[in-house]
């Protein structure tokens, strides 16, 4: 799995010296993320690491791996290492709530990336992907694709992060709009590549004529294609991604995956670690609103020559 350098992670999100502002900062800024093994959640990390430390910032990345009693630990921690602010990737939308809350209690400002939660007022940022326009444009591709007749199947992400429902909420909407399109399975394979291989085996064997497999991230989508190519049947089913994976690009450019819909998560963690700075030093995170959308864009065979390393396209 492709690993990125810290070198290439500030070239990516255009990190200049803030050497002012690095006078002034001090501190401890936490990071928490889901698992770092996935190159998605370890650009997040990585990049938030190092905008925090070009503000002057000491920085720490940790995982809680989708276990919200981890998540809490890791709060803990942060609360006891007196942590001047905490990035977090909820690990679930209901059940992450009582962790935020408790770092808030401890006068810790919280920013979530990548993910809600089903509470406004506890953190101060909530900087995700615009996951229903990733979505619908994802489906359009995915329709362009595959064509607007036959039978496909979905693979739905972990039900206990809101992006999974919103997205294949997203795809439905487009989707519906082709009457000769039916889904004939969906599955839930939680964002896992093993997850999405098992799920796309199972589907295959019940659904042989398929025609195309619309996922809700690349981890599960190039669980699908391992699935096809075993089966002797990649080269008629399409398949599409979310996220905008090295991997996922990869395999744009090998011709096994039709596109991946690019979340910008170098962009919203640097955001939201100058919004933490902003919010220590001035009481304000300049942000207009608690909850912000990143718009996705689209990586296909058209453009993928424009993608580079660290989740971002070139200009």
């Amino acid at each position: 799995m492709m690993k990125m350098t810290r070198r290439a992670l500030l070239a990516a999100v255009a990190i200049a010296p803030l050497m002012a502002s690095a006078a002034s900062a001090e501190g401890l800024i936490s990071i928490i993320v889901n698992d770092p093994a996935n190159p998605y959640w370890f650009t997040e990390g990585e990049v938030a690491k190092a905008t925090a430390e070009s503000l002057g910032y000491e920085a720490n990345v940790t995982a809680h791996k989708g276990d919200t009693n981890m998540e809490s630990t890791l709060i803990d921690t942060a609360i006891t290492n007196k942590s001047v602010a905490i990035i977090l990737d909820p690990a679930n939308a209901d059940g992450s709530i009582g962790a935020v809350k408790k770092a808030v209690d401890a006068g810790i400002p919280v920013f979530l990336v990548n993910a809600e939660i089903n509470q406004e007022g506890l953190a101060k940022g909530q900087l995700v992907s615009n996951n229903a326009q990733g979505a619908a444009m994802g489906a359009e591709q995915w329709v362009a694709s595959v064509g607007e007749s036959g039978s496909y199947v979905e693979l739905f992400g972990n039900p206990a992060d809101n992006n999974a429902a919103t997205r294949s909420n997203g795809y439905e909407t487009v989707l519906t709009q082709y009457p000769d399109l039916t889904k004939a399975a969906q599955e839930v394979a939680d964002w896992d590549r093993t997850k999405g291989y098992q799920k796309m085996q199972s589907m295959l064997q019940a659904n042989p004529d398929i025609i195309g497999v619309i996922s809700g991230n690349d981890e599960m989508a190039l669980g699908a294609i391992a699935a096809l190519k075993e089966a002797g049947k990649l080269g008629q089913v399409k398949v599409g991604g979310f996220d905008g994976s090295p991997d996922a690009v990869a395999a744009i450019k090998a011709g096994e995956m039709q596109y991946t819909v690019l979340q910008p998560v170098a962009v919203f963690s640097a955001e939201a670690v100058k919004q933490a700075d902003n919010f220590i030093k001035t009481g304000s995170t300049g942000a207009a609103t608690e909850k912000q959308l990143f718009d996705c864009l689209l990586i296909t065979a058209e453009n993928v020559d424009k993608y580079t390393a660290a989740f971002t396209l070139s200009q």
